[in-house]
């Protein structure tokens, strides 16, 4: 794995961005920002998944200005996603937003992205230029790729800002296409200082969208690239920060809760291993300490293959040896597995 690229840390509401911090896993809310109680409740189910960064669209005045309410009922920032009008933005400001997103495919007019900075600037609030490949501006350069239009959009924008003397800025180019995704943010990652929020936009729904997202994320994690990732599924917005932290946790970029090794199960299994496992993983999301648990189909070579588990459970026909670090604590039957398993995880 490359070493992280090194980019100027930035301030998020409580959260620090860039600059060595740690990867920020963030989400976006997903009901009318309007209605102030529902929007609040998603968020708190974020925070109880760990969300520590959320986005809420601003399409109207009347969203723009229910973020003052809704701050007072949770505790993570909050980023207002800004397009067309840019007088939202100004809105969201003055409601006290951690942050804002801009896309300069459709907010990208000197004088207005001026007013916004001028007043981001007065609060210290950072602002995202998220450039999105489905909604480029109209003066792209038709000769050059969608990746090259993608990074000269955000160029563009981030000149002027720092003509502005603004340089609270965070950048994502973001495409459906994996490959246009991964060629904008490594060409961008050479040129620019601020910190990368990456992610493949319009991913799918999960068992698509999570391969989809997995594939571009972790490519550019690998390369020392991100600083903050968000899955984009079409599902609850838990189901985006619980995908977040899964690819963080296989690269070892972070550790966050429980991971579950599990043998895909073959014809040599005499129990069902399959059901097993996933009702081993729906106990785990109940704890947050980081452990690594294993579910394995074969008595005699389960503890084996995961050695490396803190604890685990390898089966045989109606019963199971129950292992701590790849050492047998002892024989359990079939009814117990799921119990006497989870009782030595809490244990331990």
């Amino acid at each position: 794995m490359n070493p992280r690229r090194v980019s100027k840390p930035i301030q998020i509401g409580r959260v620090t961005v860039g600059g060595g911090a740690p990867i920020v896993v963030q989400s976006m809310t997903k009901t009318d920002t309007a209605d102030v109680m529902s929007t609040i409740s998603q968020i708190k189910e974020l925070e109880d998944c760990d969300c520590e960064l959320v986005r809420v669209a601003v399409p109207d005045a009347e969203a723009a200005q229910a973020i003052s309410a809704i701050k007072k009922g949770v505790s993570i920032p909050i980023t207002a996603d800004i397009h067309f009008d840019h007088r939202l933005a100004l809105m969201a400001l003055e409601a006290g937003c951690d942050g804002l997103r801009l896309n300069p495919g459709n907010i990208n007019q000197p004088e207005k992205v001026k007013a916004v900075a001028y007043a981001a600037k007065e609060r210290s609030i950072p602002i995202r230029i998220g450039v999105n490949a489905g909604s480029l501006p109209r003066a792209a350069n038709p000769q050059l790729t969608t990746a090259e239009q993608m990074v000269e959009a955000a160029l563009k924008q981030i000149r002027l800002l720092e003509s502005l003397d603004f340089d609270l800025i965070k950048v994502s180019l973001k495409a459906f296409d994996v490959p246009t995704t991964i060629e904008a943010y490594q060409s961008i990652a050479q040129k620019i200082p601020y910190p990368l929020h990456i992610g493949i936009t319009e991913a799918g729904p999960p068992r698509t969208g999570i391969i989809r997202s997995t594939v571009g994320i972790s490519t550019l994690l690998y390369q020392g690239i991100g600083d903050t990732i968000r899955v984009s599924l079409s599902a609850h917005p838990r189901e985006e920060v619980i995908a977040g932290y899964e690819i963080l946790k296989s690269l070892n970029l972070r550790q966050h809760g429980p991971i579950l090794v599990s043998c895909p199960s073959c014809g040599r299994a005499e129990v069902d291993i399959i059901k097993l496992a996933q009702e081993v993983e729906e106990e785990l999301l109940k704890i947050d300490k980081p452990i690594k648990v294993a579910v394995m189909g074969c008595v005699v070579n389960g503890p084996g293959e995961a050695k490396d588990a803190d604890i685990g459970i390898a089966c045989g026909k109606s019963r199971a040896v129950l292992f701590k670090k790849g050492k047998k604590i002892k024989t359990i039957q079939e009814k117990d597995f799921v119990v006497a398993l989870m009782a030595e995880v809490e244990r331990f």
